[in-house]
């Protein structure tokens, strides 16, 4: 360990206003022991964005006198209130003695430990050791102090990255706790190596809408290697065609591609929380006809924005904190529809369109508009019509089409052509900004792209690495080729991934189930998933038909029965789009069945299975599977029934070629 007791590195309140503070007060110990505790208290009350009630204040003149008393003739340094920009929140304290990180968090006056604050300081410890450079190979000791409770033992166990569970001690336990740690570890820790070392987050869509909401900016919340710097460059690119959009009256559109989970819906929500010029009027929507995305999003975006102003002193309902929200994230039928009610152009000059191949043909526009509305003979396809709302604007319109390659799962949407065609065809004084990829065949708009005269082809507006996976970049690439029966290819992308992503495969569910339930530590979120057209594993109690609400399912906590955590309601690839998990157990029946080298798709109609022979909707089928596949962050496993010889729609010939295709991948099986 080096550390310098001659060096001042407190945060002090001049330095409030910077972008962001990584901890508010640093000091080594022999001077944090020294300092008066009302001194350090101020240093802290200094940066905090709420006024500072007693019960704050008391618990910080606790914590700090407890460590000055236990970590007196100690060396080492300490890092009081953390930031976890990806968490919105801090750490109590973290301290770096010799090889080992301490993560403490504090209750102050409590007598015993509930599951939620063990979550708290384990989810801390993983976030450091996932996401903080200089914390991957040293170990971590989540600390759960209770001020209160009677003398606890003192137990180490490690986990398989040299995370600790975590410590359950009252305040006077502190010392020996670190004493018994410091002969787990090797080499000492470089403090400030360590305290410089690039912080490069991941976080889930929720985290990231959260945090952007919140006013944190997309540099604080995503990691900083290769493919996050493609992130901020094509954020940037798009804030440079707004701009130019607005100084010079234009009118643009532009199409950002990625790979699944590369950051296409975290780019959507970054410019649509960047505020305008003062007097300027609200500046940009984020639209999705994602209907349980923007119900999880809002839903997720109005409890925080609810429990952040109660607790700035502030009296208020969710409903009036979800007001602001319903603004920010808006479902695009919705916004459609407004522009059916009104002439005039909308309020925003800026519009983001999430999943833009998911948007209507013609053919499915005119139905609904007739079905629903009552309004015979529309003739224009949703893309069109939604860009001719935005035209209306007399000086300047900027549209953003965020296009996920192979995205497609229902019945009328119309690809990204669509868009496309409609500016080809009808709005001639747009300029169109297209990222090059936007030609390869998986995105299906190369023919519209052809005829299109005015096209810029801009390498910025494509984001090429997942970022849903932390773990591991090539997931997707495993997915696809798996999906295309590439053999050569899955084989040597699973090689690339198994290590850092655990990835297993089992014809037991309860086996598949308790792996991921053993795999998940602290607050990490693990669920049932199966396709939509899955009828058949209902003798396993998945049934698809069964409604579940995605607000319940990705939000509420481990001790409601709606919640993903109880591994009872599957959710389909409808429920899960745009959206992921920690760990995953992604149930297989026999609508897409591995058969003779190739793939073969089927619906269950009455009581037997039918061939699907419409190529359409052969695509949504696959498409389901790749959407199900690809929502894992840390691992999935994959549930395949061995079939019932006396059930003649479950013959384990349906089941038995997939398992076998997937096993002879290299997928271990369980």
């Amino acid at each position: 360990m080096t550390s310098n007791p001659s060096r001042t590195n407190a945060v002090g309140a001049s330095e409030k206003s910077g972008l962001y503070q990584r901890a508010w007060y640093r000091q080594p110990f022999q001077r944090f022991v020294a300092e008066d505790p009302v001194q350090v208290f101020g240093r802290l009350a200094l940066l905090s964005e709420y006024d500072i009630v007693n019960e704050q204040r008391n618990a910080w003149l606790t914590q700090i006198r407890l460590l000055q008393e236990e970590l007196r003739d100690m060396l080492g340094e300490i890092f009081l209130e953390f930031t976890i920009p990806r968490m919105g929140r801090r750490v109590d304290a973290v301290l770096i003695i010799g090889p080992v990180i301490f993560v403490l968090e504090f209750k102050v006056g409590a007598s015993a430990f509930d599951r939620a604050a063990i979550d708290q300081v384990w989810d801390y410890a993983l976030d450091l050791k996932n996401f903080h450079q200089g914390s991957h190979d040293v170990p971590i000791v989540p600390v759960l102090i209770a001020t209160d409770a009677p003398d606890n033992v003192i137990s180490f166990e490690a986990d398989r990255d040299g995370v600790y569970r975590p410590l359950l001690i009252r305040g006077r336990q502190l010392r020996r706790a670190i004493e018994l740690a410091l002969d787990h570890g090797a080499s000492d820790i470089d403090v400030d190596a360590w305290a410089s070392s690039s912080y490069r987050p991941t976080p889930t869509i929720i985290e990231a809408a959260r945090a952007l909401y919140s006013r944190h900016s997309v540099e604080s919340i995503a990691r900083s290697d290769a493919g996050a710097r493609n992130l901020h460059v094509t954020s940037a690119r798009i804030e440079s065609l707004i701009e130019q959009a607005r100084s010079n009256n234009k009118k643009i559109i532009c199409f950002v591609t990625g790979v699944p989970g590369a950051g296409k819906t975290l780019v959507g929500l970054n410019i649509a929380t960047r505020r305008g010029r003062p007097g300027e009027p609200t500046r940009a929507v984020f639209l999705s006809g994602n209907g349980p995305l923007v119900s999880v999003l809002r839903e997720a975006l109005a409890r925080d924005e609810f429990q952040r102003r109660r607790a700035a002193g502030e009296t208020i309902t969710k409903s009036r904190a979800a007001e602001g929200v319903k603004a920010f994230i808006q479902n695009v039928h919705h916004f459609r529809d407004e522009a059916l009610m009104d002439s005039g152009p909308p309020d925003e000059h800026v519009v983001i369109f999430d999943e833009a191949q998911r948007a209507w043909t013609l053919r499915q526009t005119a139905n609904f508009m007739q079905r629903k509305k009552g309004r015979l003979g529309f003739n224009q396809s949703e893309p069109e019509f939604l860009i001719s709302y935005l035209d209306r604007h007399r000086d300047w319109a900027v549209v953003v089409c965020l296009v996920g390659g192979g995205q497609e799962i229902n019945t009328g949407e119309a690809g990204i052509g669509a868009w496309i065609d409609a500016v080809n065809a009808v709005f001639a004084g747009w300029q169109v900004h297209i990222s090059d990829h936007l030609v390869d065949t998986e995105y299906g708009a190369a023919a519209s792209i052809m005829n299109l005269d005015r096209v810029r082809f801009d390498p910025e507006l494509h984001l090429a690495v997942s970022l849903r996976s932390f773990r591991a970049e090539h997931v997707s690439s495993f997915v696809k080729a798996t999906l295309d029966c590439e053999i050569a290819k899955a084989r040597q992308a699973l090689g690339q991934i198994l290590d850092r992503y655990p990835i297993a495969i089992t014809r037991d569910l309860s086996r598949a189930k308790k792996w991921v339930r053993t795999r998940a530590r602290g607050s990490e979120r693990y669920g049932l998933m199966a396709s939509s057209k899955a009828q058949r594993l209902k003798p396993y109690a998945v049934d698809i038909r069964v409604d579940v609400d995605p607000v319940h399912w990705f939000l509420n906590d481990r001790d409601d029965t709606r919640s993903s955590f109880f591994l009872e309601d599957a959710a389909t690839e409808f429920q899960v789009q745009g959206l992921e998990l920690d760990w995953t157990c992604v149930t297989w029946d026999g609508d897409l069945r591995y058969q003779d080298g190739g793939w073969s798709f089927h619906d269950f109609r009455g009581s037997r299975w039918t061939n699907v022979s419409n190529h359409e909707n052969r695509s949504y089928l696959r498409n389901a599977y790749r959407v199900l596949l690809t929502r894992a962050r840390q691992g999935m496993v994959i549930f395949v029934p061995t079939g019932d010889a006396a059930d003649p729609t479950r013959p384990s010939s349906i089941y038995d070629p997939t398992f076998n295709y997937l096993a002879d991948l290299g997928i271990p099986v369980l």
